[in-house]
């Protein structure tokens, strides 16, 4: 053996070759050919040009490229036969080489490192209840509803704002310095109190204001938001309420729910409490799934490959990107965002490849594996959840080869979860 082997960390590996003697002579005249033949030189046809005058030209670059191939050669033969997994590529250093002689180089690999978890058969968790009740029902039915209902004045008028209730007021912000900017103040401005339109706190502090009081708010703007003079910065918004209003919904007939996609009022109602179940069912269970991976996280240390978690955490600001757009900011805001929480999208990262190895561990302990016929099964899950037609939701998962494996990925995680928690106490 050619190669001593260093244990750097948990997860890195360093080889150390020594080869006292190697000759690269036959690949390199092999190489010097071949470029011969493939060579234009000025004054000779193509493939006409002598050796030497190859040689001359092209023979360091030859040989280095020699030597790399020799060296890679080497380092994966020695990483196969000590069946290392290797996570990314090798760092290559303090390489020695002697034309027909000897050549000396180490190669630093980070590796899967061995899971060992401690023994969580005591471990406690409480899983919530997947009761749908009535209020959950009649808020999504509401949402249904929305775009049928009339939005009408509040009949009472010592009546207080409530959550739910349109708010129509007169506004305007006052900041420390006694100014009053012009993009801090409306008229007549209608607001659904509890939907989160405006500054956080501004909502809740209207609420239980009456018809044609004046209060003043005062809130602190977020420190991301996206004007840089208010981040952080407390501004006191004088209000005056002029009306309270209230969504009028109709009720849900056969006509109406024709036009929501259903046969009738009665088939709106078994068949979004099905989907209500299932969604409930899988909101518990992620929770669950959550919790039980931090307590492992937390109980077991265990040193992580770095290339695994960079890889991660430009997942994690890929997602977090199309998240922040679809909520209206620009490239230039999300990069002050990113700034701003780069601990949080490293810890977040950190976290999901530990939970991976840890999942992935677990799953070969189990013996557990994703099958077509678990695909299935999902599949009509999906259907009966989404009301959408199976072979449109078969065509998207089975002729897609990366959308069916991390599909596939996430049903053997779930198959792990439940093997793992029958060795645990799960109230």
């Amino acid at each position: 053996m050619s190669y001593t082997i260093e244990n750097v960390n948990d997860c890195t590996k360093k080889f150390i070759f020594n080869f006292d003697k190697v000759d690269l002579s036959s690949q390199i005249k092999q190489a010097l050919l071949a470029k011969q033949q493939n060579s234009n030189l000025k004054g000779f046809r193509k493939g006409k040009a002598p050796l030497e005058m190859v040689q001359q030209l092209f023979g360091p670059q030859i040989e280095n490229d020699a030597l790399y191939r020799f060296i890679s050669e080497q380092f994966y033969e020695a990483i196969q036969k000590e069946k290392v997994r290797a996570v990314g590529y090798p760092q290559f250093g303090n390489t020695k080489y002697e034309a027909g002689k000897t050549v000396a180089f180490e190669a630093t690999v980070e590796i899967f490192p061995e899971v060992t978890l401690k023994d969580y058969s005591k471990l406690t968790f409480k899983k919530d209840s997947t009761e749908v009740s009535a209020e959950d029902f009649e808020t999504l039915k509401k949402n249904y509803l929305s775009s049928k209902a009339e939005v009408v004045e509040v009949a009472d008028a010592k009546a207080a704002l409530a959550h739910g209730h349109f708010a129509v007021f007169n506004f305007e912000g006052e900041i420390a310095d006694g100014s009053k900017p012009e993009n801090m103040k409306a008229s007549d401005y209608m607001l659904e109190i509890g939907s989160g339109q405006f500054i956080p706190g501004f909502e809740e502090g209207m609420i239980g204001m009456k018809k044609g009081e004046k209060k003043d708010v005062k809130v602190t703007f977020p420190a991301e938001y996206h004007e840089e003079s208010l981040r952080n910065a407390p501004v006191t918004f004088h209000v005056e309420l002029l009306e309270i209003k209230q969504k009028n919904f109709p009720e849900l007939n056969d006509e109406l729910a024709k036009e929501f996609g259903f046969e009738s009022a009665a088939d709106f109602e078994t068949k979004n409490k099905s989907r209500m179940a299932l969604q409930k069912k899988r909101e518990v269970t992620q929770k669950l799934h959550q919790e039980i991976l931090e307590k492992l996280i937390s109980e077991n240390t265990f040193d992580v490959p770095s290339a695994l978690v960079e890889d991660q955490k430009e997942a994690v600001r890929a997602d977090l990107k199309n998240t922040l757009k679809g909520q209206g900011f620009n490239d230039q805001m999300i990069e002050l965002y990113f700034e701003r929480w780069s601990s949080d999208v490293e810890q977040k990262a950190l976290f999901q490849v530990r939970s991976g190895l840890i999942l992935d561990h677990l799953a070969k302990k189990y013996n557990v594996e994703a099958t077509d016929a678990d695909l299935d099964v999902k599949i009509g899950e999906m259907v009966e959840q989404s009301g959408m037609k199976k072979d449109e939701i078969e065509s998207f998962y089975k002729n897609n080869a990366n959308v069916k494996n991390n599909l596939m990925y996430a049903i053997r995680e779930e198959k792990t979860f439940a093997s793992l928690i029958k060795d645990m106490k799960v109230s």
